[in-house]
């Protein structure tokens, strides 16, 4: 995408858009694949606007958004990715996880006393749970891909210094102040911490069936770009098409057509 302006990127994500309407109407009729978009990233990288922009043209029927926040103690009595597999998403749909079960390698990584919380037997939390927990992740991953679900991954690559922007834009916009939390802040001094666990879950969880794609997230109109992009290649990639009928069938359409023009207004 060199050389592409704004006004130019906002052009191609707006017929990106389009085509993927048409795909996505092609994947609910034919039935027969499940997409999972799953996006990770630090606070204020754009999660929410992505998913907000790049989907604008999606039948709501046919997709979900599912944001993941502090689990509840439901969801904490059981295991870590119980919550997660309950949402998805069946055939035909597009399933969106706003923050995923990968905090578990993340958060809990940079913060390893959440685990007391989790009712963990004690003698499984040991040195090896996160290697565990990438070997749980690969194996759950590679179970959906073979089944039928299509999994892609977005880490969007914030730099520090545009998250200083970002919080600061928060904190003098009136309008943006339900946005901003201090624990975000909090967070913000952990940042090497993250990167650190950022890039091991990649170098982890990385696979041919789930690729991670590093989107740089400090130009808005970019990220949506590369994201609409990538998605679009993945639909483009399934053969999709609308669902043949058979003689019969063409024979019932016929004769209810008959019917119709048969009626008097």
């Amino acid at each position: 995408m060199d050389g592409v302006t704004k006004d130019g990127a906002r052009e191609l994500l707006e017929e990106g858009i389009a085509v993927m309407a048409e795909l996505q109407s092609k994947l609910y009729a034919q039935d027969h694949w499940a997409i999972l978009l799953i996006f990770q990233a630090m606070d204020a990288a754009g999660k929410d606007g992505v998913i907000k922009q790049v989907m604008s043209g999606i039948n709501p029927q046919g997709c979900e958004v599912h944001s993941f926040k502090a689990p509840s103690s439901e969801e904490i009595d059981h295991d870590y990715m119980w919550r997660a597999m309950r949402r998805a998403p069946p055939r035909g749909t597009i399933g969106i996880f706003n923050r995923s079960y990968y905090e578990e390698v993340l958060v809990v990584r940079v913060h390893p006393e959440i685990l007391k919380n989790q009712k963990l037997p004690a003698q499984l939390v040991t040195k090896d749970i996160f290697d565990q927990r990438y070997t749980d992740i690969r194996r759950y991953e590679r179970f959906l891909s073979r089944n039928g679900t299509v999994i892609r991954k977005f880490f969007l690559n914030v730099s520090k210094k545009e998250q200083r922007k970002r919080f600061l834009e928060r904190i003098d916009d009136a309008e943006k102040h339900w946005k901003f939390s201090a624990a975000d802040v909090r967070e913000r001094q952990h940042w090497d911490a993250y990167m650190a666990a950022y890039e091991k879950m990649i170098q982890e969880t990385s696979s041919p069936e789930a690729p991670w794609h590093v989107i740089p997230a400090d130009n808005k109109w970019y990220t949506r770009l590369a994201v609409a992009s990538v998605i679009i290649d993945t639909l483009s990639g399934l053969d999709l098409h609308y669902p043949t009928v058979d003689a019969k069938r063409i024979a019932e359409l016929h004769d209810a057509r008959a019917q119709l023009m048969a009626e008097k207004d």
